[in-house]
């Protein structure tokens, strides 16, 4: 099982996720991604110590201020589809919530060291070195000894090793798995027992809920609970752009970057042609030449254009787009292929008022987040092909994201994340092969507004889960029984009899959502049954998620004293357009709802 794990890739590497908080003690500095064959980066940070030691493949740290500490195994950060698989394939699989300390505990058995390393013990007041002389692996703790010679360092002055020895005797030398930080050694013996200990500390520190076990029994936990949590430990990590816009170049004037390995006679006198000098203009432009495409990007102010000729580039930094610029491939997608190398963030990061992106193909390797995020302003996206690795194109809050006639695949996460707040347009794509096609946030939050999203002649297939998929808070289903009486008590007031009241909401929602669709006929037409069942569910679960937020809002409200000027659900956030979409092939169907 030990060698299955490594080999398999299931376990280790680079942050993708936030971690909690831990109190003078976590990683201050970024952790490097773990080396050898599974993951290799070369820009591993300073506090990483373990660049070309043999044997271990994780990395490892010394805390900062715990400098008379030995070096820790660095596992705390570990990409989502990593966490993801060893809980699914070797740790939970399809276990029930009463069943999950007896599977953790199996696992632990086949793959941890009984005895013979060190930890230290970390907990918020001190740290202490410690020796492990055997596993309680049925209730998921370390039987440990104090190492000689004695290391300690606290918050309290008055932790002195007697102190210590007494509160040892009253834990019985036994300590919680999770509290214990591996000691490093380079031998590798010892990184599949640093590495599950990690996932035993991280499952019960972010997934495990003390009520779990007082749920039925009846589904399968991973599926109902621990898949739609770790989604969104992921999904709520946002890190904030710190690109700084240029602005308008000091002369004025705009330039036209050309970017071509080599150019040639006939390339530039069909850009002279095509591209360069269509218009009689009233001035000379400016055009500067590069022989790759991250050069062109970085030369770039407001209002410039970079013209991307036929060839395969490669690249090892991030396309950093903080101005309102065009990139342009000059040829078709797939005779434009820019390619990017080496572990990194994402591979084009785009906070710019208004930039486009055109017929250009992009692929990605060995990366921590996706290939697009747009983190403000409104990027558009026409004629492309985006080969992913992680997680596809992420929508922030407040983005703006149109994409026209493209091809998206590959994403072990969701084809495209669309955060609330945010804005989503979706015309004649292909998204494929991906973990989930689509995926919506709606966090309900009274802050956010649910994103508006259009999705019109977009072909969903072949995905591993669901071709669109809402996540929403558990809470939800409390939240709604509690609107849904609110909305009774406002209809027996309204109307004279309940029965008409019904009556009018059935045909309201029936005129709401084929509004919201803005295509009647569709209903009509069984021929296109298929399409139409895909559409309506999320027409539906749109409609129903911003209804009630509209519902919640309105209570709110009136719990201050403020009446709602404009209580029409038409004036909320459903004016959306998802019409024409098909979905084939995707292994959990065309629509599902997670709940966290």
């Amino acid at each position: 099982m030990a060698d299955g794990l490594l080999a398999g890739g299931g376990l280790g590497s680079q942050a993708m996720t936030p971690q909690p908080e831990r109190t003078g003690w976590a990683v201050e500095e970024e952790p490097a991604p773990l080396e050898k064959a599974l993951f290799q980066d070369e820009d591993s940070c300073s506090d990483c110590s373990n660049h070309d030691k043999p044997g271990s493949s994780l990395p490892s740290f010394v805390p900062e201020g715990k400098t008379h500490f030995p070096e820790i195994f660095q596992t705390s950060q570990l990409l989502f589809y990593e966490r993801f698989r060893a809980y699914q394939d070797y740790i939970l699989a399809d276990c029930k919530a009463s069943e999950v300390r007896e599977f953790t505990a199996e696992f632990l058995e086949k793959v941890l060291e009984p005895s013979g390393w060190r930890a230290v013990w970390h907990t918020n007041v001190f740290e202490v070195l410690v020796e492990v002389t055997d596993v309680d692996f049925a209730a998921l703790k370390a039987v440990v000894r104090l190492a000689d010679p004695y290391l300690c360092e606290s918050q309290v002055s008055s932790f002195t090793l007697e102190c210590m020895n007494e509160l040892f005797d009253l834990k019985e030398h036994r300590l919680p798995l999770q509290e214990l930080w591996v000691v490093f050694d380079d031998s590798g013996i010892f990184d599949q027992t640093a590495l599950a200990i990690e996932h035993v500390r991280f499952f019960y520190q972010n997934i495990w809920r003390s009520w779990d076990e007082e749920e039925e029994d009846e589904y399968d936990y991973f599926v109902r609970c621990v898949e739609p949590r770790l989604r969104l430990y992921v999904f709520g990590y946002q890190k904030n752009s710190d690109i700084q816009a240029k602005g308008i170049r000091p002369n004025g004037q705009k330039v036209m970057h050309v970017v071509s390995s080599t150019m040639v006679t006939g390339l530039l006198r069909s850009l002279l042609r095509d591209r360069l000098c269509q218009e009689p203009c009233k001035e000379e432009t400016e055009i500067q030449f590069h022989s790759d495409p991250l050069s062109a990007i970085n030369a770039c102010y407001e209002g410039d254009t970079v013209i991307v000729c036929p060839g395969h580039y490669m690249v090892h930094g991030t396309f950093s787009i903080a101005d309102s610029i065009e990139l342009e491939g000059y040829g078709l997608p797939d005779d434009i292929v820019i390619e990017k190398r080496g572990k990194g963030d994402t591979f084009v990061d785009c906070t710019g008022v208004d930039i486009k992106i055109s017929g250009i193909k992009f692929i990605q390797h060995d990366a921590v987040e996706g290939i697009l995020i747009i983190h403000r302003g409104k990027t558009t996206l026409e004629n492309c092909v985006l080969q992913c690795e992680t997680t596809g194109v992420t929508v922030r809050t407040s983005a703006e994201f149109l994409m026209k006639n493209s091809d998206l695949y590959g994403a072990k996460g969701a084809g495209i994340e669309i955060y609330p707040g945010s804005k989503c347009t979706l015309i004649d794509n292909e998204i494929h092969h991906c973990k989930e096609g689509i995926l919506i946030k709606d966090f309900l939050d009274e802050h956010y507004d649910i994103p508006k999203i259009s999705m019109v002649n977009n072909v969903i297939h072949n995905n591993e889960g669901y071709g669109v998929v809402l996540v929403k808070p558990t809470i939800f289903s409390d939240l709604q029984e509690n609107v849904q009486d609110e909305t009774e008590e406002d209809r027996a007031l309204k109307t004279p009899t309940s029965e008409e009241a019904g009556t009018a909401e059935r045909v309201d929602l029936e005129e709401l959502i084929q509004c919201a669709t803005g295509k009647r006929e569709l209903y009509a037409r069984s021929s296109l049954s298929e399409q139409v069942e895909g559409n309506c569910e999320i027409v539906n679960e749109l409609v129903a998620a911003s209804t009630q937020k509209g519902q919640m809002k309105k209570k709110r409200l009136s719990e201050l004293g403020i009446t709602q000027a404009d209580d029409n659900l038409m004036s909320q956030e459903m004016f959306v357009s998802i019409v024409g979409n098909q979905f084939k092939w995707n292994g959990k169907g065309s629509f599902g709802t997670f709940l966290f």
